[in-house]
């Protein structure tokens, strides 16, 4: 059963600084992005699957799975665009808005449809307009350190950094994976974390966020490739 209304948005650029081309690289036998359209076509929660891409080999990928390639504007296709952008910049060009969208990062395989559904279903009409899948943080946060030159280093928080950690009760954070809003909501505040957020807790190996060589080295061990 499909909802009315609802959209998959997938935001897929062909560039990327520390990981080339991250989003079609080879895992376990198929693009990345792969997974997350996979993943999504699994929630069955979804009247469209897009995948907002500069890129003509995401979009040809994007298409052999099952999902809506997006032509993304020039303006919008640089390492300074962020997601919040490319969405509003989406949302204000449609005659009739979809009344949800689930942003899913490419990056995030092994996020499940699970996963989806769950940060889907906290939406509630007239009550919950923003929701975000997080882990929980694997060092205390706020014992950060800021480096500053090759091997000084000064707190980030200086209030907190000795605090102990349950002293702030529990801390998560948004795993870069999945994120759901109520379109106008999300057009009215232009951020992903408007009033009232809630969250879906995910475990720390759905999580995994690929952005450097060593993440895709750590999931292709989880998947047991590597």
């Amino acid at each position: 059963m499909h909802d009315r209304g609802c959209i998959a948005f997938i935001p897929a650029r062909g560039g990327s600084k520390r990981l080339p081309r991250k989003n079609v690289m080879d895992l376990q036998g198929r693009p990345m992005i792969s997974w997350t359209i996979n993943a999504a076509i699994q929630a069955d929660c979804f009247d469209e699957i897009y995948v907002s891409t500069d890129d003509d080999e995401i979009a040809a990928v994007a298409s052999v799975d099952g999902a809506t390639p997006l032509k993304r504007p020039d303006s919008l296709a640089g390492d300074d665009a962020s997601v919040t952008q490319v969405l509003v910049d989406y949302l204000e060009q449609q005659d009739s808005m979809p009344e949800t969208v689930v942003v899913l990062y490419a990056t995030a395989p092994m996020r499940s449809a699970e996963d989806i559904l769950a940060t889907h279903n906290l939406l509630e009409p007239g009550k919950c307009d923003f929701a975000v899948a997080v882990s929980r943080f694997h060092f205390p946060p706020h014992q950060a350190l800021k480096l500053e030159g090759e091997d000084f280093a000064s707190p980030v928080w200086p209030d907190l950094v000795t605090k102990r950690s349950s002293e702030l009760g529990d801390l998560v954070v948004d795993n870069g994976s999945t994120y759901a809003v109520n379109s106008r909501a999300f057009l009215e505040h232009r951020t992903f974390f408007g009033p009232g957020t809630r969250v879906h807790a995910m475990p720390f190996m759905r999580s995994i966020d690929i952005d450097e060589p060593s993440d895709l080295d750590m999931i292709k061990l989880v998947m047991g490739g590597g």
